[in-house]
């Protein structure tokens, strides 16, 4: 059985940051370490207890887990609003650096949604020799990403006046503009609108040995999305050794109620397992 988490912050520039450590089982064979990187906005607390549950379960077949609120989210230091791209990828490679000189063995990365884009560009780094990748749900399109992220402003403008006052051509051209954007409680600042917008994982692969891609679907029968085939064939045409399974399940990041997923969790354990 896996040790209680420890809780602290870790000093980084600005501030510091919030960080729970999962050490691994005592009485199982050591698997290495992973970071947890979350996902974009509101989604971060709809996946709370997603990334919990998993962190656990991870540590109890011995790889020692890393979860770090990035800057301007959760417990961390700073705003929202303030959070670039780059800043993150910093904290991810900090978090990175701190679990090498705590657990010995492999590094990997684990993300969701937008943060599975993240901790693959993190991965992009041969410097910060990642091992392997697991990627839930990864947002394949940043453009995509920021189109839906950007709908929420409209929903609510609906909700309030009973219709939109925009759509998403003129908030783009917005926060392109320079313009700071307050859509559901978190401000986007045109920079980091600007990097999600270009973003696209079929346009580098990283510098792993193994990627773990999974996904949920609320089909009966599931399966990846056509998008994420086409990047899926990109990596693998590089080389990559690309692990795709899709399981069926609510997308729990997104849903009204907290829930859970769990063949989502089983699934993440076999593929690292080798299943």
């Amino acid at each position: 059985m896996a040790d209680s988490p420890e809780v602290f912050f870790l000093p980084s520039e600005p501030g510091s940051r919030f960080l729970l450590y999962h050490p691994p089982a005592a009485d199982v064979a050591p698997a290495g370490s992973i970071v947890y990187v979350h996902p974009f906005a509101e989604e971060m607390n709809k996946a709370r207890r997603m990334a919990a549950l998993q962190s656990r379960r991870l540590a109890a077949m011995g790889r020692a887990v890393l979860q770090i609120d990035l800057l301007g989210c959760g417990d961390s230091s700073g705003e929202f609003g303030d959070a670039r791209w780059s800043d993150w990828i910093r904290d991810i490679a900090a978090a990175v650096e701190w679990l090498r000189k705590k657990v010995s063995g492999p590094v990997g990365l684990w993300g969701l949604r937008l943060g599975a884009a993240l901790a693959t560009d993190a991965a992009r780094m041969a410097d910060l020799a990642i091992e392997e990748l697991v990627l839930w749900q990864p947002v394949a399109s940043g453009e995509q990403f920021l189109g839906q992220f950007l709908r929420l402003q409209l929903a609510a403008e609906m909700l309030t006046a009973g219709a939109a006052q925009s759509g998403v051509r003129e908030l783009r051209a917005a926060v392109a503009g320079g313009r700071v954007l307050e859509i559901g409680g978190y401000e986007l600042n045109p920079d980091m609108a600007s990097a999600i917008d270009g973003f696209r994982l079929a346009d580098g692969a990283p510098v792993v040995r193994r990627v773990h891609w999974l996904e949920v679907s609320a089909q009966p029968e599931p399966a990846v999305t056509p998008a994420s085939r086409r990047v899926l064939e990109a990596w693998r045409g590089a080389g990559l050794d690309v692990r795709a399974m899709a399981v069926t399940g609510e997308p729990f990041w997104s849903t009204l109620e907290i829930t859970e997923c769990p063949a989502l969790l089983a699934a993440t354990e076999a593929s690292l397992r080798g299943g």
